[in-house]
């Protein structure tokens, strides 16, 4: 009897717990979108004589946003451990990184782990399935510029186009370094069959813990933004480039990112909002390759590619079998760095958009007033 009531009691802080963090989250998405929305409204005056200075405060007030969501797991004890290269050195370079993908924890898991990285949230830009531009942050990412691509064959080709015309016309004009995709292009539980399905027909490696990635979009980003040749002119078939863009040295690097969570379990959304799960640490490894390294070629960007997910393969089995990765080559023992974030400056983030939010609902109430 007493381990039942043991039980409900616990059972019960859980849900309580649940519908406190959901309220705040809820209270929270609307004080801080709202405002970030009418913060750029406000300085559209400002986007018309210097864009530069416009873009780069979007960028640090979408770096503000995206630390909200961190705060929320750093809060339920969702912290990261990073293994690998250190990738902050080249944080101010452009780079394509590279994600394994499992669920919608892992671009929660991204906007923790990248927070430290220097000026690279700000400056960054992310491609994601197209259904994230129906989500509370939907028209965060619209506003800031960030890809949403549907899938499915009835659209590839169509969304390769859109996707380099989006790259024309946002990535250097709002002087983006990172950007962020996919190749799986879908969940690991969704894809895995058809993929090892594909693999076994074409005679390639039998995958469990990724899937074989896509070619498209990596292709076309690697063409569109590839680094200058020595004649001046850029790598692929880019046509027109601002003045901004003539001084870019183009991509530099590719960053291969492995998200690995404890038992194999992915933490997803509803995990972050509602933090049922007990304290949970995801491991993210990091491998940088050159751009030079990279071919560009269809066909050997391909096999690269493949290379990297059969890479990943061996890191997630060798992680999920004694708790860590494998050491770099020449190295006997693998060092993990504990990713941190300042719990003061977090603080001082939701403080501000509250009181953000607060100001402007003040200021339409007494506009609203004023006209009626």
């Amino acid at each position: 009897m007493a381990q039942l009531l043991d039980g409900a009691g616990k059972l019960v802080w859980v849900l309580l717990r649940s519908v406190l963090r959901f309220t705040f989250m809820f209270i929270n998405n609307c004080v801080a979108i709202p405002s970030y929305c009418l913060y750029l409204m406000l300085l559209q005056p400002l986007r018309i004589w210097d864009r530069s200075v416009f873009w780069h405060i979007e960028g640090i007030m979408f770096k503000w946003l995206l630390a909200m969501v961190s705060s929320w797991g750093w809060v339920a004890g969702y912290t990261v451990t990073e293994w690998g290269d250190d990738v902050r050195p080249i944080s101010e370079e452009e780079a394509m990184v590279i994600v394994n993908h499992q669920s919608t924890g892992d671009v929660c898991t991204l906007m923790m782990c990248l927070q430290d990285k220097g000026t690279v949230v700000r400056k960054m830009m992310w491609l994601m399935d197209h259904v994230f531009k129906y989500t509370n942050f939907g028209l965060v990412s619209l506003i800031h510029g960030d890809f949403f691509i549907r899938q499915g064959k009835a659209h590839r080709d169509k969304q390769l186009v859109y996707l380099k015309e989006h790259l024309d016309r946002y990535y250097h004009s709002r002087d983006r370094k990172w950007i962020v995709l996919f190749p799986e292009g879908g969940f690991l539980r969704k894809r895995r069959e058809t993929s090892q399905l594909f693999a076994k027909k074409h005679s390639l490696p039998h995958l469990t813990h990724v899937t074989l990635p896509r070619l498209g979009a990596s292709h076309v980003i690697l063409k569109t933004l590839g680094a200058q040749q020595e004649n001046g002119s850029v790598g692929g078939d880019t046509s027109m480039l601002n003045t901004t863009a003539n001084k870019r040295k183009g991509l530099q690097w590719v960053i291969d990112m492995t998200i690995a969570y404890p038992k194999a379990r992915p933490m997803d959304i509803q995990t972050w909002i509602f933090g049922y799960r007990p304290p949970t640490v995801t491991h993210v490894h990091y491998r940088m390759y050159p751009i030079k390294e990279v071919p560009v070629e269809a066909e050997a960007l391909t096999d690269w590619l493949y290379q990297r997910f059969v890479e990943k393969e061996d890191l997630l089995a060798h992680f999920y079998d004694t708790g860590s990765f494998p050491p770099p080559e020449g190295q006997k023992e693998a060092v993990s760095r504990q990713m941190t974030l300042d719990p003061v400056w977090l603080c001082l983030i939701q403080s501000f958009a509250f009181a953000s939010g607060y100001m402007w609902y003040s200021v339409l109430q007494y506009i609203y007033c004023c006209l009626f």
